[in-house]
């Protein structure tokens, strides 16, 4: 019985891997015929855009740009590893947990349980594929929750296989459409491409691994991957020997070879990678010419300007609310690769033959990328903190609206619950405001309260008397019977420093009345 299930299980994958296969030779003839004649389009575009700007010309460069998006994504899914990446010994532990911090932005509505077991547990895979596939199912499942819901991600090892799952409360996928799952072109989203699950099966296949999906209709969807456990013990990622273009000076090793260390950082931040555009739009930061500015300023022991731009980058992106996880990750990118460079730098041009020099030289970099690191932090934190706080001032004061009617004459419409806290905010509030505006009349109205304690009331009474020694006049309206009853019982009235009206309307009426 199981080996038939095993042979049936075999079926699925070779027809899985037949298909992209078909697809695979298909989006490879596709690209090789139609990418450059794009790319040459999109070249006149651009000259042509520096001339005339008009709209249609705007859109027809985005079109294109799309549609070679779609060639990028279609080689990718059949020829995973396009990057030429070497494989490596993997935690999985490790790598899940990092990814988790990308959707931090999420956290707010949607609760991520983990059950990671078995930390040291190594797969023998492609790192940057591998988190290409699980930042794709973690991002498809924070996308299934409409609102609020969970996330649960797990792995578990055998003595030969690591199982990992992720599992949503999301709107699930109906069970007729299941099959098609990794399909290009397929999506259960209104403005998916289907290229995103395409990758993930096509790169676990890939890895000798195995997937399977299940989902019901506003249950929920489980991903499950299985991947051959690594055997022996964890093997370190080897040095990258590059052939780039020489020159004299490490700062011009940088420079005219820009477009190659812009293509290491993209392989190496995989997760950013495809973020860039979007943070681009959102910010208009430019990652990859700050990447190249960053690494200029420190080959070239520019302290200064190191943490003048990190301050910089830390407000930019603090004021854009852009996810800190991802600056983060691409910060660690950009020191890798820096040594990476240094390494083939120092290989032609023996840049480091002491030792000496070699500590001297890995003292400086990784001071300055860690000063870059604190200094981009610490601005981030106090902006985010300065706009906490103004947010919270903001809310301060809407929640103790006090609108002028006349030149004399205010109305505080309280809405809501009033607590202790909130009474001592209306007290500044409004000793503040009559102790700087002629206001000799205050209207205060309470039909918008759902409820307030005896103590609370009490504290209210408190800040009549206060406006009545500071030369106003308090009127309280809407009053609410439960309020009245509890004020009856507590032995407290607003007879003796306030006037009460019914309503607000009977109050403003009588005021013009007068």
């Amino acid at each position: 019985m199981q080996r038939e299930e095993e042979l049936r299980e075999k079926k699925r994958s070779d027809l899985h891997l037949s298909q992209l296969a078909s697809v695979g030779q298909i989006a490879a003839g596709i690209a090789h015929e139609v990418k450059n004649p794009l790319t040459a389009v999109k070249g006149f575009l651009q000259l042509l855009k520096e001339r005339n700007e008009k709209q249609y010309i705007e859109i027809a460069q985005a079109e294109l740009e799309n549609a070679i998006g779609i060639l990028q994504n279609l080689l990718h899914v059949s020829k995973p590893d396009l990057d030429d990446e070497p494989f490596e010994t993997i935690d999985l532990t490790a790598e899940l947990e990092s990814l988790m911090q990308l959707f931090q932005d999420q956290f707010y509505r949607v609760q991520v349980l983990t059950d990671l077991n078995n930390p040291g547990s190594y797969i023998f895979a492609k790192k940057n594929q591998l988190k290409k596939v699980f930042f794709n199912l973690l991002k498809n499942a924070f996308e299934a929750i409409p609102g609020e819901g969970t996330i649960s991600i797990g792995h578990r090892a055998t003595e030969e296989k690591i199982i990992v799952y992720i599992k949503d409360s999301g709107t699930g996928i109906p069970e007729k459409q299941l099959e098609l799952l990794g399909t290009p072109f397929f999506t259960t989203k209104e403005n998916g491409s289907g290229m995103g699950l395409a990758l993930v099966f096509s790169v676990i296949y890939q890895h000798n691994g195995e997937i399977e999906v299940e989902s019901g209709e506003n249950i929920g969807t489980t991903f499950t991957i299985t991947f051959p456990r690594a055997t022996g013990s964890m093997k370190r990622k080897e040095v990258v020997q590059l052939e780039l273009e020489q020159a004299a000076t490490l700062k011009e090793y940088l420079t005219v070879n820009r477009e190659k260390f812009e293509q290491r950082l993209l392989m190496e931040a995989v997760n950013v990678r495809d973020k860039i555009d979007e943070i681009m739009e959102i910010g208009n930061i430019n990652l990859l010419d700050n990447a190249h500015k960053l690494v200029l300023y420190i080959v070239e022991n520019k302290q200064h300007e190191v943490i003048s731009f990190a301050k910089l980058e830390g407000m930019t992106w603090a004021k854009h609310s852009l996810t800190l996880a991802f600056k983060l990750e691409w910060i660690q990118a950009v020191r890798r690769v820096l040594w990476d460079f240094l390494y083939n730098f120092d290989r032609t041009n023996h840049y480091l033959a002491e030792r000496e020099q070699f500590y001297n030289q890995e003292k400086q970099i990784n001071e300055l990328m860690d000063l870059f690191h604190t200094h981009l932090f610490l601005s981030y934190s106090q902006l985010k903190d300065d706009l906490i706080r103004a947010q919270r001032e903001m809310v301060e004061d809407l929640s103790v609206p006090i609108i002028p009617l006349t030149k004399s004459t205010s109305i505080l419409p309280l809405i809501g619950q009033v607590d202790a806290t909130r009474a001592e905010i209306i007290e500044e509030k409004v000793f503040l405001q009559i102790g700087q505006h002629p206001i000799d009349t205050l209207i205060i109205d309470l039909s918008g309260v759902v409820s307030m304690e005896a103590a609370v009331i009490a504290q209210i009474l408190g800040v009549i008397q206060g406006i009545k020694m500071m030369g106003c006049q308090t009127v309280i309206t809407g009053l609410r019977p439960e309020i009245v009853k509890l004020m009856i019982r507590s032995n407290l009235s607003f007879e003796s420093s306030a006037i009460t009206k019914g309503t607000l309307q009977q109050a403003i009426e009588d005021y013009f009345a007068r």
